[in-house]
């Protein structure tokens, strides 16, 4: 059964070797003005010369007034950034890894913005929980304004411009909108995060709006042939047990809607992606397949064991995307592969990126 993780599989006309992925992981370890550096470029090349077949960026922030979420993130806000990123991805496609890049907005969980100190969110409500210190965060999070019509009208262009950089400036052959974990897209979609009794608030499908407006902008911008999918969750970086009070009911909205809106991908992420998605049933990946059908579903959380893994595209996943385990493997498809040991995850991995020696890398 792992023998089918290491099929080919196409996106949109994006072929890849094989049906695994890396995982969007935050690293905070870019230049202060967001360009990558030599120690990015040698950590994500280890994923390529590992044998991924897709590596999607870490996110990106996509403009230079709110989007940055913590220090030494990188962007994609001009395109000066977007050029940094375009001997990095040719690198990895000289390896033959594909390359998506995520596109970013934190919202109301920024902690470290270079351009401002003030935050903006869908409703002015504090956020839960604390800044990650592990991100070079302390404290609560500041108190977010409402964002005004112009605001979101803003961030919708922002996330066009910078697919379209993304594609045209730096050579990534795919978009991810970043629709989870808790940042700004997913606190439009949060019931508890988005009180607002305007068009972009209400039940799940109205929650959903603007979600579905960034992803039509985007769509506009890059062209028919690019793929352009999104990544969903239900816990959040602040609040990791959160689950839609909506249910299967509400998944099926969601990745109804996602499907009608001729989304290419749909990129699930759990803590335990086999795990049921709301107490029993199908885990959320599963519900995706279902109410989701012909788009290519992406499964995300602990599925670094093989057969977990293989599980996962046997109950309707297509591509498996793996974060902590590439972290403390960067060739785990060619260990799995070859039947070799996998390393143990290390927690200090997930802070910013130690300096990776150009005979570290694989």
């Amino acid at each position: 059964m792992v023998k089918t993780l290491f099929t080919h599989f196409d996106i949109n006309g994006v072929s890849l070797n094989n049906r695994l992925a890396v995982a969007p992981m935050t690293r905070v370890s870019a230049n202060e003005d967001g360009t990558p550096n030599d120690t990015m470029n040698r950590y994500y090349e280890r994923f390529a010369r590992g044998g991924f077949g897709l590596i999607i960026t870490e996110g990106l922030y996509t403009d230079q007034a709110y989007a940055q979420g913590y220090a030494y993130q990188p962007g994609i806000s001009d395109d000066v950034q977007a050029q940094a990123w375009k001997p990095l991805v040719n690198t990895l496609h000289a390896q033959g890894s594909k390359v998506f890049a995520q596109l970013m907005h934190a919202g109301a969980l920024t902690q470290g913005n270079r351009f401002r100190n003030d935050t903006l969110a869908p409703s002015a409500l504090q956020p839960k929980g604390e800044q990650m210190t592990f991100y070079r965060g302390q404290g609560p999070y500041p108190l977010p304004k409402a964002m005004t019509e112009a605001d979101i009208a803003d961030v919708i262009s922002s996330f066009a411009q910078a697919a379209k950089r993304a594609v045209e400036v730096a050579g990534f052959d795919g978009i991810e909108i970043h629709g989870a974990n808790g940042y700004l897209l997913d606190q439009f979609f949060t019931n508890y995060t988005n009180t607002r009794d305007d068009r972009w608030g209400g039940d799940i499908r109205q929650r959903l709006s603007l979600s579905l407006e960034v992803y039509k902008a985007v769509r506009s911008a890059v062209g028919a042939d690019v793929p352009v999918g999104i990544r969903i969750s239900q816990g959040k970086v602040n609040d990791f047990e959160h689950k839609w009070k909506e249910g299967e009911a509400g998944a099926e909205i969601v990745f109804g809607t996602l499907a009608e809106a001729g989304i290419n991908f749909i990129h699930v992420t759990e803590h335990e992606a086999w795990q049921p998605a709301f107490g029993e049933g199908p885990s959320l990946a599963a519900l995706a397949r279902r109410y989701a059908p012909g788009v290519t579903v992406i499964a995300n959380g602990k599925l670094h064991d093989p057969e977990r893994a293989a599980q996962a595209l046997e109950d309707g996943a297509d591509l498996i995307a793996i974060g902590r385990g590439a972290l403390a493997n960067p060739d785990w498809p060619q260990k799995v592969e070859n039947a070799q040991a996998l390393a143990e995850f290390d927690p200090s991995l997930l802070g910013p990126i130690a300096h990776i020696k150009e005979s570290e890398t694989l």
